[in-house]
């Protein structure tokens, strides 16, 4: 079959690689569509350490079952699916109380590192575990169905701050992830929500996306802007969506006090803690990885137009462009978001 291949560190070849063998618990995948998430253009260079060539990369997807195994029972061929990214076990104490993101033998689809290698869904076909299937409802399209892991990753970094309804937000980041965070603290009941970035194009598409107030700035700017806007009092969440010191720094400084400060940006390994400001104040601090059973609300909300993923693509191209759609990403090309590919066109 033909298949992204990473052969080595910035370099990706349209190859042929042998078709993955079912499983008797898998169900084997005509992918339909794949996002090229920030993830995957991370590990295009080698930065990551979790994507060591060579491998096919891919988490974000969706299709049609082309097989199943002797022991599948919920899904047959035809069905139009999607799946998680994380593989879990089911078994662990993790994964029975709900929690599969912590899953102790956790693996991601399309990942490779010391510790295990999956091949991903920049491929004609995946095979993954039945237990991560997902039916699709039949009014989204496979484009938009690749979208659904990261809204399920916005939906978790929600659900986490423990919202009840009413809270004023602020959200810093206004990449992929930070503008599904926007819609989905919208969705859970946030009466205003803030959103943040230094790029004057991203914020224009969060205003359309329904921010009440968009924040050309960073650092002390940002916070005083934050104050002069929630009279002195500070936010009740802040959902920090980049993770360097600054942006912590910000979230932190612009919540009020007993506020709540969820981390989701993960690109910096670490950062600088104003410990005392935290302690001090009361901060919570939650992290959030990846996603926990969300995948079925974030098919409702999008079903309802709630969340809107559409604006958010920026071309579906074939399977041949990934090099260049790659290294467009790679080198940080202006009013790029995601970029969709479908290893069936060519």
């Amino acid at each position: 079959m033909k298949a992204l291949l990473l052969s080595e560190y910035k370099r990706l070849d349209v190859a042929d690689v042998p078709a993955p063998v079912v499983g008797p618990k898998d169900v084997l995948v005509r992918v339909a569509a794949c996002g090229i998430c920030g993830s995957d253009v991370h590990g295009y260079d080698g930065s990551s350490g979790r994507r060591i060539p060579p491998i096919v990369m891919g988490h974000e997807a969706a299709g049609v079952v082309a097989g199943v195994g002797a022991e599948v029972r919920g899904f047959r061929v035809g069905d139009r699916v999607t799946f998680d990214s994380t593989v879990f076990c089911g078994e662990c104490e993790f994964c029975r109380r709900g929690e599969a993101n912590l899953c102790n033998d956790r693996q991601v689809i399309g990942v490779s590192c010391g510790e295990y290698r999956r091949a991903g869904a920049f491929a004609e076909f995946v095979t993954v575990p039945e237990r991560v299937v997902y039916r699709l409802p039949d009014g989204l399209g496979f484009a938009e169905a690749a979208m659904l892991e990261a809204v399920s990753v916005a939906l978790h970094a929600v659900r986490v701050s423990e919202l009840k309804g009413g809270e004023t937000a602020l959200v810093i980041g206004a990449g992929m992830i930070g503008l599904l965070v926007l819609q989905a603290a919208r969705a859970a009941g946030c009466s205003r929500v803030l959103i943040a970035d230094v790029d004057e194009t991203r914020l224009k598409l969060a205003k359309d996306l329904g921010a009440d107030a968009t924040l050309l700035a960073s650092g002390e700017a940002l916070v005083a802007e934050v104050m002069r806007l929630t009279s002195g009092r500070g936010v009740d969440v802040a959902l920090e969506a980049v993770g360097r010191d600054e942006t912590v720094t910000a979230a932190i400084e612009c919540v009020r006090k007993g506020g709540t400060v969820t981390l989701v940006g993960n690109i910096a390994p670490k950062v600088t803690l104003p410990l005392q400001r935290v302690v001090t104040r009361q901060i919570r601090l939650q992290g959030s990885c990846a996603s926990a059973g969300e995948y079925g609300e974030a098919m409702r909300l999008m079903s309802a137009g709630k969340i809107k993923v559409g604006p958010l693509i920026t071309a579906v191209a074939p399977l041949r462009d990934g090099p260049e759609w790659f290294a467009r990403l790679y080198a940080r090309e202006p009013n790029l978001m995601k970029v969709v590919l479908d290893p069936r066109e060519g």
